[in-house]
């Protein structure tokens, strides 16, 4: 699946973004409100999984770039939750940007087109997003989808007494995401 926007492509990673992903995830900037930036060796665990993923499910966390400026800059998608909690099983978004190329709506845009994605050609009933409560440009987007809060939860992965282990919970059901006001741009599917 390739999901193509205005500015932005969301394709499956291929592997010569595994510089781009490490860097990404080793950007202490980008990992302020996750448990630590990762090593190369986590990055590529990582991207693994991504891609294992994607070839179970036939979604994950897509690569995005630029569409008339090929290179992956970061990545945005669904991916079923790994860990229990009271709101799983469930099917999470989630997005990074490398720093060059925050505060463009860039996030807002990948974002809409992995949910126009998830409701359409994916069909899931409802997609949840997480985040420390100090990530607030995070769970500012969140809104702006259209996500509904739905309280806290302590993230099980993070141990006891850990700053980041509090998270807040949104959701949107599909029902409600054409009503949310996003106004979502269509996917298309790509070769």
């Amino acid at each position: 699946m390739v999901l193509d926007g205005p500015r932005l492509r969301l394709r499956p990673w291929r592997d010569d973004d595994a510089p781009v992903f490490a860097a990404l995830n080793a950007d202490p900037e980008v990992m302020r409100h996750f448990a630590s930036p990762l090593s190369r060796a986590g990055s590529d665990a990582m991207l693994a999984r991504v891609r294992e993923h994607q070839a179970r499910h036939g979604f994950c966390f897509w690569a995005v770039e630029r569409r008339h400026e090929p290179g992956a800059i970061g990545l945005c998608g669904v991916q079923r939750v790994a860990f229990e909690a009271r709101f799983t099983p469930a099917v999470e978004i989630g997005w990074r940007l490398l720093p060059p190329f925050w505060g463009q709506g860039l996030a807002r845009e990948a974002a809409e087109l992995a949910l126009d994605a998830a409701f359409g050609p994916l069909a899931l009933a409802e997609v949840v997003a997480f985040t420390a409560p100090a990530n607030r440009p995070s769970w500012g987007l969140m809104r702006r989808l259209g996500m509904r809060p739905d309280g806290a939860f302590e993230h099980p992965k993070l141990p006891e007494g850990h700053a980041l282990r509090p998270h807040l919970l949104f959701r949107v059901r599909r029902e409600d995401w054409r009503r949310a006001g996003a106004d979502p741009v269509p996917p298309k599917e790509g070769r």
